[in-house]
């Protein structure tokens, strides 16, 4: 229950609706306290002092909040279709998948949640107007807030045009990947030196998925409790990032369990239907890899994005050259209790670098920084899976050598 509660929490925060919400509360809360001063007694009395505070009939306030949020709603749908044109080109220019992290910008949802903020006060400070002559008792304090809130909007703006333009270049995407990468992967691989353990479970009973979707790990904490209750080692059977069919095993133990606790197991598994760097720091890889591969394609040809999306994967590639996972969970008395897979080095490195040599080969420029790379990659991992692409580049090398002059 508390992993579903969790899973559910996390995905309303996740919500692009999530902070324009949070956000239009609080300007209707605002907007109800503003009204209370507006209509109390020390408010009244601060509009009889102050006489520039005074609006003197109630159709000048009308006319001011109509026209604060007519106005506001055309800066809101302006802003927005600026955003879809915006996300239109990223995604056919670097990849589909790249939508998420502009989508999910936090800054992009706190922007709409303060313009659908300032129209919902607008539209509630509109209804609380009273037909009186005395101008004490027209909201003026609520009108003048609204104003500042307007003038404020129209420098977010301002604001927001120059960081949507800046936000979907391609070295600010790739950045923005290559951080949310290397912050999953710091979580993910703690570990400087590598801990490798072979638990062999005799006659392994399996427990089946009991749904489809990417495998992207499992409650550690909730199996490990589990698992010191019922007396009982386990052992994943896939690695993060691995689509699974429902009935394929996911978990192996060391004894067969009631159907009542599997489904407890299976609760624990975390399957979503879509993946996150979050949760599994190759997607990041993955992401890289298919700007460089959009970059590449004939319609874009654009080695320059290809190379700074390999130079994003080799600083990655070398941080889990000298990071490991945790690969097992430990009890009290240092027993092995869960067994964890993990996506070994030389595979990171073969499906997110090879890829992009096989398509980008025939590239000088390419072929240059994949010779750069590779050779300071080679040299302080003393990994085998860059031999073929150095031994490809020499060939290479051999072929631009007579038409580059070298």
């Amino acid at each position: 229950m508390n992993n579903f509660l969790q899973r559910k929490y996390q995905k309303t925060v996740d919500s692009i609706a999530f902070y324009p919400a949070i956000i239009a509360i609080g300007f209707l809360a605002l907007c109800g306290l503003m009204i209370t001063v507006d209509y109390s007694e020390q408010g009244k009395l601060i509009k009889s002092q102050l006489h520039w505070l005074r609006l003197k009939d109630a159709s000048t306030a009308r006319s001011i909040i109509s026209a604060v949020a007519s106005g506001i709603i055309s800066l809101t749908v302006f802003s927005f279709s600026m955003v879809m044109i915006v996300l239109n080109q990223a995604a056919s220019q670097m990849s589909n998948r790249v939508l998420g992290q502009l989508i999910g910008n936090k800054f992009q949802q706190i922007v709409l949640g303060i313009y659908i903020g300032t129209i919902i006060y607008a539209f509630f400070l509109l209804s609380t107007i009273r037909d009186i002559d005395s101008g004490i008792y027209i909201p003026a304090l609520s009108t003048y807030l609204l104003i500042f809130l307007t003038i404020f909007d129209i420098f977010l703006f301002i604001y927001f045009l120059h960081y949507i333009t800046q936000s979907v270049k391609y070295e600010v995407v790739i950045q923005r990947i290559f951080d949310d990468t290397l912050d999953s992967l710091k979580k993910a691989c703690p570990n400087q030196n590598p801990y490798s353990v072979s638990l062999k479970l005799s006659t392994p009973y399996t427990i089946k998925a009991a749904k489809s979707g990417i495998f992207e790990g499992i409650e550690k904490t909730a199996l490990k409790s589990l698992c010191i209750e019922h007396a009982f080692q386990a052992a994943l059977l896939v690695t993060p990032g691995t689509f699974i069919l429902t009935g394929t095993p996911v978990i192996a133990t060391n004894k067969n369990l009631p159907e009542e606790l599997q489904t407890k197991l299976l609760d624990l598994v975390i399957i979503p239907l879509t993946e996150t760097i979050n949760g599994n720091f190759f997607y990041g890889f993955n992401q890289l890899r298919e700007i460089a591969l959009k970059a590449l394609s004939p319609g874009i040809n654009d080695p320059g994005t290809a190379i700074i999306s390999l130079r994003a994967l080799s600083s990655l590639i070398m941080y889990r050259a000298s990071h490991f996972p945790e690969n097992t969970v430990l009890n009290d008395q240092g027993s092995i209790l869960i067994i964890l897979p993990e996506i070994s080095f030389e595979r990171i490195a073969a499906e997110s670098i090879n890829p992009i040599w096989d398509y980008g080969k025939n590239d000088r420029l390419i072929c240059k920084e994949f010779y750069l790379i590779c050779s300071q990659l080679k040299t302080l991992t003393a990994g085998t899976v860059f031999d073929q692409i150095l031994n490809e580049i020499s060939v290479k090398r051999l072929l631009f050598s007579p038409a580059s002059g070298q």
